[in-house]
């Protein structure tokens, strides 16, 4: 994290937490949530308009990946200075990246190791790494093919519904929250 960032989560201890404006998609983009975005529904809809805008700040995704984490009920944020911004996530917490060699990146730089690899009924591919669960990016299952292929890697099959809860992470803080699931507090 952020040295500013902490700096003013120590000035500023008691700033609510945000929900609902901040969204990572299946393929690792950032989309901004105003008010008319989440009008027309959740970030997971698929409702025209309901994702926001995409970021393409260089310079602000490249903070938020930095400052991005998750809490211990396993919704993932943004720290944003003093404020939780809390992720709505349209798959997964991480969006993996392949390399030919079949080194694993996620989808904010960070490298990742192999846990285990998943499918679900749907054809989706994840890894299970050291950092987490994430959905390997559409561009690089071929590459997860041929590691499959060539016997490197082993396949295991399991349910989409399942993923959450199996892997610990909350894909809609808002939503929980909502249901009054969360007690998030700031992080005083």
């Amino acid at each position: 994290m952020d040295d500013i960032v902490q700096q003013a989560m120590r000035k500023w201890p008691n700033v609510p937490d945000c929900y609902g404006w901040l969204g990572l998609d299946e393929r690792g983009q950032w989309f901004m949530r105003d008010e008319t975005a989440q009008a027309q529904g959740h970030f997971q809809s698929g409702r025209p308009g309901a994702k926001g805008a995409l970021l393409t700040h260089n310079k602000l995704i490249e903070f938020i990946e930095r400052n991005y984490e998750a809490d211990a009920a396993g919704c993932w944020y943004f720290q944003n200075g003093p404020q939780r911004v809390y992720v709505e996530l349209q798959a997964t917490p991480w969006i993996w990246r392949l390399e030919a060699d079949l080194r694993i990146t996620a989808h904010t730089g960070r490298p990742a190791q192999l846990r285990e690899c998943l499918v679900d009924e749907n054809g989706r591919v994840y890894l299970h790494t050291d950092l987490g669960l994430g959905l390997v990016h559409t561009m690089d299952v071929n590459t997860v093919a041929q590691a499959l292929e060539m016997g490197t890697w082993r396949m295991v099959e399991i349910q989409g519904a399942e993923l959450p809860q199996k892997y610990q992470y909350i894909p809609s803080p808002q939503g929980a929250q909502a249901q009054g699931q969360l007690q998030h507090q700031s992080q005083a």
